[in-house]
């Protein structure tokens, strides 16, 4: 629903071409601004577009000051339209919004307000004091699904989590020995790899490493060619530190977490963190790693905003259970395994009342495999 803010005008066609504009560019920091937003900017005069940019990489300028440098001195005046609404406040960089009133804008329309606590309308509020026009809520639902982990991040302290599946037409993801390598296809794969590039981490469990010995990481060759070097923090469930010291996921140390208990192995903790891994040790719950800890320490200590869980039925399942999944990704092949093979996960479900209803919210072709993705109907 379109709010106004300062404004008792409609949104315009006009500003419905130019917000859409801004929202590609902003799409074009998918996989580089983390832990930052992404976030577009297109400033306007005359009806001609007189800058453009969006917020490329942590730490570099945002969208709103590279967009005024290509406007200049024509920005007096002009109407600038933003995806999030502009910082008030002083981080790596100056607040945006002290920006657009010194440039002399006369009206700026945003997207969605920003969840951060630091700003929360205090930039609307900035520039309204400034007597520039504000106009907020136009295609509020397309910048919120730009930045579902920010979004998450700021307002519950928890990362987005998106739990991606693989399995066969009969439900199952590897055969009864544990084999899975591949049920689907390259085109699927190449898909994965784009999810693993946005990401902030890769979680999984040591079940899945001891079975496949899997890298987690980016290297899809399209990826690299278009510039996209982000490789996500991978964080291993590790109750009794079991991790081989040789392992691929540990190929690159530093950027890996092993999350285990404090009653594990300490000469094995030493080993890995003589390695460069880091350890974080947890209390168990229930003969459990405390998954909702984890996430408390990802969003708030390593500030990430997207979360990919990429594992076996057992963690996955756990996720579910504890309605901790904001998406689920289910890549299904054209392929029979077997009643033998291994489910898609491990529910402790006996009565009808307790299943899991979900939301299809896309459906598509990769290849020979489909890819659906769903939402819980649960609120959590």
């Amino acid at each position: 629903m379109s709010q106004v803010i300062g404004s008792s005008e409609p949104f315009t066609t006009e500003d419905r071409i130019y917000m859409s504009r801004a929202l590609q560019l902003a799409a074009r920091g998918l996989y580089t601004t983390d832990p930052n937003p992404r976030v577009g900017c297109v400033i306007v005069k005359a009806d001609q577009i007189i800058g453009e940019a969006w917020h490329q990489r942590a730490g570099e300028p945002h969208a709103e000051p590279l967009a005024l440098q290509q406007a200049g001195e024509r920005a007096r005046g002009a109407t600038a339209y933003v995806t999030l609404e502009p910082c008030s406040h002083f981080g790596r960089t100056p607040p945006c919004a002290d920006a657009l009133v010194k440039a002399g804008l006369a009206r700026v329309v945003v997207a969605m307000q920003d969840p951060n606590p630091l700003v929360a309308g205090r930039g609307l509020q900035k520039l309204q004091e400034a007597g520039i026009t504000v106009a907020c809520g136009l295609f509020a639902d397309q910048a919120q699904a730009l930045n579902p982990g920010f979004i998450k991040r700021m307002r519950h302290q928890r990362p987005f989590v998106r739990l991606k599946s693989a399995m066969s037409l009969d439900g199952r993801t590897a055969m009864h020995s544990g084999e899975s390598q591949w049920i689907t296809g390259p085109e699927a794969r190449a898909d994965v790899q784009r999810l693993r590039a946005r990401s902030s981490a890769i979680m999984t469990g040591i079940g899945s490493v001891l079975l496949d010995n899997p890298q987690l990481t980016v290297r899809d060759p399209s990826l690299v060619s278009e510039g996209i070097d982000h490789q996500p923090l991978r964080v291993v469930m590790d109750s009794h530190l079991r991790l081989p010291l040789d392992a691929n996921i540990l190929e690159n140390p530093a950027q890996v977490l092993v999350v285990t208990t404090d009653q594990a192995d300490a000469s094995k903790r030493r080993a890995l963190l003589d390695l460069g891994t880091s350890v974080l040790s947890l209390t168990e719950v229930n003969k459990q790693l405390p998954i909702t800890q984890v996430l408390d320490y990802l969003a708030q200590e390593r500030q990430c905003n997207e979360l990919l869980v990429e594992t076996g039925a057992m963690l996955a399942g756990s996720f579910i259970e504890q309605a901790l999944v904001d998406e689920w990704v289910v890549y299904m092949a054209p392929t029979l395994l077997g009643s033998d093979a291994r489910p898609l996960v491990k529910l402790p479900l006996t009565n009808m009342v307790e299943q899991r209803r979900l939301t299809l919210t896309d459906l598509r072709q990769l290849g020979a495999d489909v890819r659906m993705t769903y939402t819980p109907l649960t609120e959590h």
